[in-house]
């Protein structure tokens, strides 16, 4: 039995589709451990087509939902984890699809999905299964990354537009890597801050309070994972907390556990691979 292996590339979208996809992560895991993944909180929507076997959740983010399965598992915003079952080997695409892009192109907002995730074809119709038989007939990654761009390129147009006030509110959380206070955003758009949260809500699901811990935590997350390890006073430095313990606390609660448990257990995933500058591309 050979060591085990995972191999990680990254492509950028059509450019019609990069308002509303910021990427495609392919990935390929050969003999890693059984176990159990955390699928964490991120600024993008789930959206991942598997290409070997169903995509497990044994527990949902939201814990009403039943334990499921899936082939093309598309899921909203969250602010909890999910645990999926680890297999020996993995493969599949991973598309980046952010909030304005749930609307974008799946035609809703991304409220409607908020804590939840579903089968692809609850919101993609029968293009999910195309997606699917399209991405498992490619032949390598370019390919594969040509066939979501043609796929997920018929959808352009499907959904009405988000208000402008709102899509700059979103840049601007996710621009300051979370650390724009509230009462910042809505000035710059024009809002006041109960207005906003309101209308942020109505579109994404959680706050922008929420929001902003969402997409802090990622990048501590990313910068975690960096070759370079940095510490976790270094992190937290970095990404606007105002010291380690309040890194490790924010961590705790999105993501279960402490960051150097969740370092010490988690091996490479779809849902947390390397950092895009560690990680190949396509071009």
């Amino acid at each position: 039995m050979g060591r085990p292996s995972s191999e990680y590339l990254t492509a950028r979208p059509a450019p019609p589709l990069r308002p509303f996809v910021d990427g495609y992560v392919g990935y390929r895991q050969v003999g890693m451990p059984v176990g159990l993944h955390r699928g964490l909180p991120s600024q993008h929507l789930t959206f991942i087509v598997s290409l070997g076997d169903p995509i497990r959740v044994v527990a949902q983010t939201d814990p009403v939902q039943a334990p499921a399965s899936y082939d093309v598992v598309v899921g909203g915003l969250q602010a909890s984890t999910a645990l999926i079952a680890r297999g020996g080997n993995e493969e599949g695409v991973a598309v980046e699809l952010t909030p304005l892009g749930c609307r974008g192109l799946l035609g809703r907002p991304a409220q409607s999905l908020w804590n939840q995730s579903v089968e692809g074809d609850a919101v993609l119709g029968r293009r999910a299964v195309e997606l699917r038989e399209r991405l498992l007939a490619a032949r390598g990654w370019a390919a594969r990354f040509a066939a979501c761009d043609e796929v997920l390129g018929r959808f352009l147009g499907r959904g009405g537009p988000v208000a402008p006030e709102v899509q700059e509110a979103w840049r601007l959380v996710v621009g300051s890597g979370g650390t724009i206070p509230v009462a910042e955003v809505a000035a710059e758009v024009g809002w006041g801050r109960r207005h906003l949260t309101r209308r942020f809500v109505d579109e994404f699901g959680l706050s922008p309070k929420l929001a902003a811990r969402v997409v802090r935590f990622e990048r501590a997350r990313r910068m975690l994972q960096l070759p370079s390890r940095p510490t976790l006073s270094a992190v937290a430095a970095a990404c606007g907390y105002y010291d380690q313990p309040h890194l490790n606390r924010d961590f705790a609660q999105l993501a279960g556990c402490p960051p150097c448990e969740w370092l010490a257990a988690e091996v490479p995933s779809v849902q947390d691979p390397l950092p895009l500058e560690a990680a190949s591309s396509v071009a």
